[in-house]
Parts: C-alpha cells; structure tokens; sequence
C-alpha cells in the first residue's frame, strides 16, 4: 500500500467505506494485509523468523486471516529482550521517529514508526476525532504530555491529519492551562481521564466552566469508568471519548467510541483484535472478557504479530448504532498486571471507582487502593477523598459514613476492606497515567 498523502488524509477519514465494510469485504483486506506482514516479518526479522520456526510454521502457511491462530505471541517481554530495534523490520536510514512508553525505571519499551506509519497513525486519531463530532473548525487543546510518550504527539498528527488546529499544551501548569483553554477558544481537549476530571473540578472552582467553548473531550491512556465519563461530562456539559492505543501498536488512535458510547471501535483495517481466554489463549466469543491481543495489519517499521496487551476486555462484531461494521471493543475492566488477588478474590480499581462514584453526595471519585499482608492474611485498605465539612460533624456520623463505605465495596469486590476517610486534595492528583494501587505485599 503506499503512503497516505497529507493532502488526501482528510477525504480518506471522511469517507465512510472502510468503517462500514461488510464482513467479507474487511476480511479479504485483511487477509492480503497478514499474508504480507508475515512474510516481511519472517524475512526481515530474526526473532520471527526463529519464532516461526520453532513451531513449525512457514509464510505459505498462511493463506487468510483465519490462519493468525496458527501464528506466535509476542510479549512486552520479548520488546524488552530486543531492545532498542532488534524487532526492527526497515532499514535505519527509514525510521522516521521513534516513540517509548512513558516508564520511569530500567529500559523503555521502545517502537519505531516508519513515515507511512507516522501517516496512518494521524489518519486513525483523525477517524476518532471525527467520532467524536469534530471538523477542520476545531481548535484541539492537546495536554497529553509530549515527548516519547506518545499521548501529545498522536492526538497532534491527529488533528493536523484533520485539518484542526491543535494548541500543543503538554502536561502540567493546571493554571496556565485553564488560562488558555479560555483564551484560545479550545472546543476539545484531551488527557488522560483522571487529569480531566481533575481540571474539570479546577475549573468549576475557579467559575471558568461555562464560560469555555468546550464541547467534546478526548481521553485515554488508563482505565475508567462510564460513571467517571459522566461526572466530567456533568461538570463540563460536554461529550466525553475513549480512546485507545498503545505505544508498541501506533499510540492513541486503535479504537475510539463514537457518540453511542457502545464500545470502542478497533481500526481493524490497520490492527487486526483478539480477545482471548488468558489462561488458555482459546478466542472468547462476543461479550466475554478475556485479553486484548493485536496484530499490526501495516505496520513496516515495528509490525507486531498477535501481541499480548494485558488488557482486559471484550468484543462485540455486531453493526453498530452509528452505521459503523468496525468491531467494537468495551471499556476496559484492567489488565492482567493491575488486577489484584486478594484472599483468592479477583479485585480490580475500576470497581471501587465505580462503587464510590455510584454513592455520590460527600463521596468523591478520588481513592488509593492499599494491600498489604498482615499475619498471612491479605488486608485491602481504601483511602476515600470526603467532602470537607464531614470531619467538623460529629464522629459518630464519620463513622456511619466509613461504614457505609466500607459495605457498600464489599458488596462490590466481594472482599472486606478497611476504609480511610481523608479530606479533599490530600490523595496525589496525577497529569499523567494515575496510581491506583499500592501492593506491599512483596508476592
């Protein structure tokens, strides 16, 4: 396929025969599309190839999308063993940038784009800011952080592919930020969700809200909840996204949702979904949770052959309300990594979070999950951010409400937790991926 020009970008996103294939259309393409990965990746690297053929596979075995069972895993533990370009499948000289994930310790996880690449990237962001009802009219206030992180970039080549103008304000200066928003116009933004429901309470406090032109925002990067898509949007008066992606794939543009909110619809002419049974690596059918695995159907610099994201979801192939035929994948319940097994008991953070935000009144969306092994007993304790004016009531009212708190997560998890009440703002606000979990356990 050859490169995507900027000036057709638009016309492209705008045309609705890919996003509305029939199923043996978008089959067919798809096959073409593994059928030459597979030979790229078995001729050009290594790991593939010896990959390949240790299980007794050849190229020629692959004959159409059915045939991607047959083909191995890789693992963000198989980047890491490669690091930085062992996956590489291109010359150097035609590596246009290359991105990282945003870790803080050891060895990044690095992906190399080729310029087709960097091109299809901004056309799937620019599908999703289509989605999300915006034009070339937009002004696109991007505080993703910038750099190799791939949130600010993305969310850039998406609203330049769109003919939109983005204000590259990166991450952090809440201030600043709520300053330009107004004084620039900004009718979208995007962030990460906890960052954006942060800023929206920044900006109901300091009576700026009403006064933006905001009408839609733009949110990825970690897990959240439909109850937290609705709080932001209450604050704001908005219409709040999903969006996905992730840096060994292309970054933020995989999948987005549209104005149905009824699931993330995956770009499966670029990134081929599976969601399988973890354990057992069998396919899940539609609306079972399993993880997310992705193979790159474009990708030339980096192609991933049936990567293992550790997210959890599930998929529905069904047409959706919006006339789309992508498949649609759910919000996310966790990955496997940040799901903790507490006293045999499977407990994900996006379930306090649904449970807290479901009690509304003096309970504030804001928590940090604690686990930590006392007599070899695993005990979960929950520090709840309260509305202020509870800690100059009487104790016995403070008490009733932990309490209330405290059964109403049990019911949830299905796990007894310890509950800390602590007053607002005094549980670490994050610009960037948010901290849920803190696991002392040393397992």
């Amino acid at each position: 396929m050859a490169a995507v020009s900027l000036e057709n970008w638009v016309e492209r996103i705008r045309d609705p025969k890919i996003e509305c294939m029939s199923r043996d259309e978008m089959s067919a393409l798809q096959s073409r599309r593994l059928i030459d990965v597979v030979n790229r990746v078995y001729n050009n690297v290594e790991f593939y190839r010896r990959k390949m053929q240790d299980i007794g596979i050849e190229p020629g075995d692959i004959k159409s999308i059915e045939d991607i069972s047959k083909l191995p895993f890789t693992t963000k533990e198989d980047l890491k063993n490669n690091y930085p370009f062992g996956l590489l499948a291109i010359p150097m000289k035609d590596v246009a940038r290359v991105q990282g994930t945003s870790g803080t310790t050891g060895k990044l996880t690095i992906a190399p784009y080729s310029q087709k690449d960097v091109e299809v990237w901004g056309e799937c962001v620019a599908r999703g800011l289509v989605m999300a009802g915006l034009s070339a009219e937009d002004i696109i206030h991007v505080c993703y952080g910038y750099g190799l992180f791939t949130g600010g970039i993305g969310l850039d080549y998406g609203a330049r592919a769109l003919g939109a103008t983005a204000i590259p304000m990166s991450a952090g200066n809440t201030k600043r930020q709520m300053m330009c928003m107004e004084d620039l116009g900004a009718t979208a933004f995007a962030c990460t969700p906890s960052y954006a429901l942060y800023l929206a309470e920044s900006l109901q406090e300091a009576g700026v809200a009403d006064r933006l032109k905001l009408k839609a925002g733009i949110h990825g990067a970690e897990p959240w909840t439909e109850e937290m898509r609705k709080k932001i949007e209450g604050i704001l008066h908005i219409n709040c996204f999903d969006i996905y992606g992730l840096c060994e794939v292309t970054g933020p543009g995989v999948a987005q949702d549209c104005i149905h909110h009824a699931g993330l619809h995956v770009h499966e002419d670029y990134f081929y979904p599976e969601v399988l049974n973890p354990a057992t690596q069998e396919k899940c059918a539609d609306g079972e949770t399993g993880e997310l695995v992705f193979t790159t159907l474009a990708k030339e610099a980096m192609p991933l052959i049936r990567y293992r994201t550790k997210d959890l979801t599930s998929i529905d192939h069904s047409t959706c309300e919006c006339g789309r035929t992508l498949p649609r994948i759910s919000k996310f319940k966790g990955r496997t990594d940040d799901m903790k097994v507490i006293r045999g008991v499977n407990v994900f953070p996006t379930q306090v979070e649904t449970a807290l935000l479901g009690m509304g009144g003096a309970v504030a969306p804001h928590y940090m999950m604690i686990v930590d092994r006392e007599d070899n007993l695993d005990v979960l304790t929950v520090m709840v951010e309260v509305d202020e004016s509870m800690f100059s009531d009487e104790i016995r009212k403070l008490d009733a409400l932990r309490n209330k708190i405290a059964a109403v997560l049990k019911t949830a998890l299905g796990v007894s937790v310890r509950v800390k009440l602590v007053e607002p703002k005094s549980i670490q606000r994050s610009e960037g991926k948010a901290v849920r979990v803190i696991d002392n356990r040393n397992l």
